[in-house]
């Protein structure tokens, strides 16, 4: 037999998690990156890109109402080389002063189980725009969480390297992209 006592007690038990549940919003870029991995000529190089921007709002509680927008500014390129760097930026690559942004933007997010989640979202590059799927890993540490995923484009998709840089002998058509968001959490809203 169920007293009121329990039904009362219960019923604070319910109120004080649904209280305490956190929404990580509270991008750190300064501890987060961006970076990605190639081949030229056979050679596996990687690379990161210096300056983005990220927003975004993820209770594990409530997967539908998560969300993730990422701009990155293509001209803080990083290849590990000043020429790389010049001729990536340049209108054949990247065409940075026609498309200076880079932008993810979710769709969805799904749990996959424990802290393994996919998200799918929209890709713009250089004034393309295709659906990719992330698999994505979330560790949460009090207040503090961390994102950890990627997913592979192929670049010509994009119309990354025109002209002579189509030959993907010369560089890899493949590209898997990395991220690492470190975000705070804050009282999610009820």
């Amino acid at each position: 037999m169920i007293y009121l006592k329990d039904i009362l007690l219960l019923s604070l038990l319910l109120i004080s998690n649904h209280s305490s549940a956190l929404e990580f919003k509270q991008v750190q870029t300064g501890e987060s990156a961006v970076t990605f991995d190639f081949k030229q000529m056979g050679v596996p190089l990687s690379g990161k890109f210096n300056k983005f921007s990220a927003q975004l709002a993820f209770d594990p509680t409530k997967l539908s109402a998560a969300q993730a927008h990422i701009d990155i500014d293509v001209a803080s390129i990083d290849t590990g080389s000043a020429d790389g760097n010049d001729e990536v930026v340049g209108k054949l690559w990247f065409n940075a002063k026609t498309y200076p942004t880079a932008s993810f933007v979710s769709t969805g997010i799904k749990s996959l189980g424990g802290n393994r989640y996919e998200a799918t979202g929209k890709l713009s590059v250089k004034g393309t725009t295709l659906d990719v799927v992330a698999p994505v890993t979330f560790q949460a540490n009090g207040t503090r969480g961390v994102f950890e995923g990627g997913f592979t484009i192929k670049r010509l998709d994009y119309a990354i390297g025109e002209g002579e840089w189509t030959d993907i002998s010369t560089v890899a058509n493949d590209i898997p992209v990395k991220f690492h968001i470190v975000v705070n959490a804050t009282p999610s809203k009820k």
